[in-house]
């Protein structure tokens, strides 16, 4: 048995099993002994913490300077000065605000010196990246706390984008305990008295002999230290106070800096994601600096919990799923009404600005996949299916299908741009643990566009498709924000080729003339993009929107067009020499299932009346006026808009207040007065002075409204 095997038997989960408790509900109290890994671990820290204090107080004290980011400098001393140091310095306000610093824009703990002279920024809460590094120690914290509590192995615990954090958790082999609300409150405890005790983060570098020795007893830890820390390296791990995690950091001073500290909810996971592995017990938290922000986050997420579009999708019977269809929704026909009117607006679109629709199959050999290289990298999400024996697979993307449209003839300069449009239905084989209500989902569709262009008209079309978001994102009352991604560190094609396009991408930016900032090396392998990311009602963030500029397709499918040689060629009309056109891949929308979570969620249920599946309800005064009431309806319906008439049994304020709950824009009363008329008593959900006493308005006034408001596509709907 060697080392490492040793240390996992001796260090086995059940040396901790705390005792049970009748009835299983209740929360399990924490151990009355810590994990016997918890010392082993430490022993070794200790070891080799003292080494590496020890090599520090070895290194050369130089004077250095330290540049900050107004341009000012700080004197300091190589090994010894820290950003921490600085900030003290400048300000204890700062100091005391101060989450993380960046030197020579890389992220670096406070606590830890400088190396050489360097630009330092000081970031705190507000910084995006300072958030992510706040969350990521407080995941820290939430680590220590479960170990104590379960005395369970720990597997990755990372900030998540949308506020907060997790950790993935796994007890006792074979054990039957699940995490449960219960011990929600335990864990706090536990953490808050980690926060308390204002642990500092220290960090060490580790061979990766030493990382298995660490984590022997951990089988998770292991596989991610064998996978991913190369033979003869190193890499980070990270302690404070009795946890110690394998992390490339960095983190905050201490984990007294964590203010205020709350557990959220719970889920089941797998080890990786992938299904394959072990089951995992997922635990969220979220923390701020501030107790008055958790109060608001607070409130926050009940508002949230309000809006939650599965809510309100069964509320409003739009949508549903299935366990014989998991993954694929079923839209009932309130919410096909808003799915057709999202697609015909963006259909409508499409006819003003020059894209022609087009159909492909649904399912296409994997030849196909092959050669555009998705197979390589996307077939675990692709379903796959058995053809007169061969192997076939549902579309997840509509682009190679555009390729080979586009390539099916020889094509001329003069065709360009050529802008295909395809609403195609596509799947994806997510894994059962991500799907989630609409916003992720195995059958959807998209707005989906693929751009055939030239070189040279690739300013033009981003300026255009830059256009068309604000135009939509305009009606929907979104704001956005735009970064610039540039080439990664690994990519295809020439560098000359991506410095034109990613300077194309620039001009289109400045001339649209919306802020935006870039994000430099994240660009696909293909081609750099612009990333979208637009804001909700409650200020959430959502990415719906592409526009990417794709190289290699055009490459992979030996797509060409028939260019003029010279100047003169062009004015002749002449063209014989071949060239390979640019793709700009562009959606709006995105998936419709998932901005219709979005709107949902966004609109709380209130519907503007261009999008709302319920946009009139006629309500007879009394019987005498049923006829009328239903005449009314038709009327309505006949001129192309949603109406409703309720002729049950229910009192009049009974149905108006039904009709109020079910969201209906408006709601049109009708008695005898209205029937001698020809005209209805209206009441407008968007003017709160109309709901006491209606409007009587002529009924083809009323309708010549109607139209006007629709056409219009306004957020709020009144009459004038």
């Amino acid at each position: 048995m060697s080392e490492i095997e040793a240390q996992v038997a001796n260090l086995s989960l059940k040396e901790a099993k705390p005792k049970k408790i009748k009835g299983g509900e209740a929360a399990t109290p924490s151990l009355a002994e810590p994990p016997a890994f918890i010392e082993h671990r430490n022993r070794i820290f200790d070891e080799l913490y003292q080494k590496q204090q020890e090599e520090i107080a070895q290194k050369p004290r130089e004077k250095i300077a330290i540049t900050l980011a107004d341009g000012s400098e700080r004197e300091g001393t190589s090994w010894e000065t820290t950003p921490m140091d600085i900030a003290k310095s400048i300000s204890m306000s700062l100091a005391k605000a101060l989450v993380i610093a960046k030197v020579d824009g890389v992220l670096w703990d406070t606590l830890r010196p400088f190396e050489a002279s360097a630009k330092l920024e000081l970031l705190d809460f507000e910084n995006e990246e300072a958030k992510m590094v706040y969350w990521h120690s407080s995941a820290h914290v939430l680590g220590e706390a479960c170990e104590l509590h379960y005395g369970c192995h720990l597997c990755n615990g990372p900030p998540i984008e949308d506020g907060g954090f997790y950790y993935d958790i796994a007890v006792e082999e074979g054990s039957e305990r699940k995490v449960l609300p219960s011990d929600f409150a335990p864990l706090e405890s536990l953490a808050n008295k980690a926060i308390k005790e204002k642990q500092p983060f220290e960090r060490l570098v580790l061979s990766k002999e030493n990382l298995l020795r660490m984590f022997g007893y951990n089988k998770y830890k292991v596989h991610l230290i064998n996978t991913r820390v190369p033979d003869g390296t190193s890499t980070t791990v990270y302690r404070c106070g009795p946890l110690i995690d394998l992390c490339r950091g960095p983190h905050v001073p201490n984990t007294g800096s964590i203010n205020s500290f709350a557990v959220l909810k719970n889920s089941s996971s797998y080890f990786l994601g992938d299904a394959n592995n072990d089951s995992l017990q997922r635990i969220y938290g979220i923390s701020f600096p501030d107790k008055k922000q958790m109060t608001q986050y607070k409130k926050f997420l009940e508002e949230a919990a309000k809006r939650d579009h599965r809510k309100i999708g069964t509320q409003q019977e739009l949508f549903f799923f299935h366990e014989l269809s998991p993954g694929s929704a079923f839209f009932l026909p309130h919410g096909t009404r808003i799915y057709n009117t999202l697609v015909n607006f963006i259909r409508a679109k499409y006819w003003q600005r020059g894209f022609e629709e087009v159909m492909t199959p649904n399912m296409f050999n994997v030849k196909l996949w092959e050669q555009s290289g998705h197979l390589q990298n996307y077939e675990e999400n692709m379903f796959g299916l058995s053809v007169d024996k061969e192997k076939f697979a549902l579309k997840p993307m509509n682009c190679p299908g555009h390729c080979l449209m586009f390539g099916q003839r020889d094509r001329s300069y003069r065709e360009l741009p050529i802008r295909f449009a395809d609403f195609g239905v596509l799947h994806r084989n997510e894994a059962s643990g991500a799907l989630s209500g609409l916003t992720r989902v195995r059958r959807f569709q998209q707005d989906d566009a693929h751009i055939f262009c030239r070189q040279d008209q690739v300013r033009e079309e981003i300026k255009g498709a830059l256009d068309f978001l604000q135009d939509v994102y305009g009606v929907f009352g979104f704001t956005f924000e735009l970064k610039l991604s540039t080439r990664p560190d690994k990519f295809l094609g020439e560098i000359s080729v991506w410095d034109r396009a990613e300077e194309q991408l620039e001009q289109a930016l400045n001339e649209f003339g919306t802020k935006w900032m870039y994000n430099r090396g994240d660009g696909a392998f293909y081609g750099p993009k612009i990333d979208i990311t637009i804001r909700d009602a409650l200020n959430r963030a959502h990415q719906c929107a592409t526009i990417q500029l794709d190289f290699q397709l055009p490459q992979r499918f030996k797509l060409q067009y028939r260019a003029p040689t010279s100047t003169n060629d062009e004015q002749t009309g002449m063209a014989s020499d071949f060239q390979q056109p640019v793709i700009i891949h562009r959606a709006i929308l995105g998936s419709v299932e998932r901005m219709l979570a979005i709107l949902m969620e966004n609109f709380a249920g209130k519907w503007p009346f261009w999008l709302s599946p319920r946009q009139v309800m006629v309500i007879p005064v009394q019987k005498d006026n049923y006829d009328y009431a239903a005449q009314v309806q038709r009327s309505l319906h006949e001129a192309g808009f949603y109406a409703d008439v309720d002729l049950s049994g229910d009192k009049m304020d009974k149905k108006i207040r039904n009709a109020e709950i079910a969201q209906y824009n408006f709601i049109c009363v009708v008695g005898a007065k209205e029937q001698e008329e020809v005209s209805v008593n209206v009441r407008c959900r968007d003017d709160v002075d109309s709901k006491a006493r209606g409007k009587t308005v002529p009924l083809a006034s009323f309708t010549s409204q109607l139209n006007t408001i629709k056409d219009s596509k306004t957020m709020v709907s009144r009459l004038s």
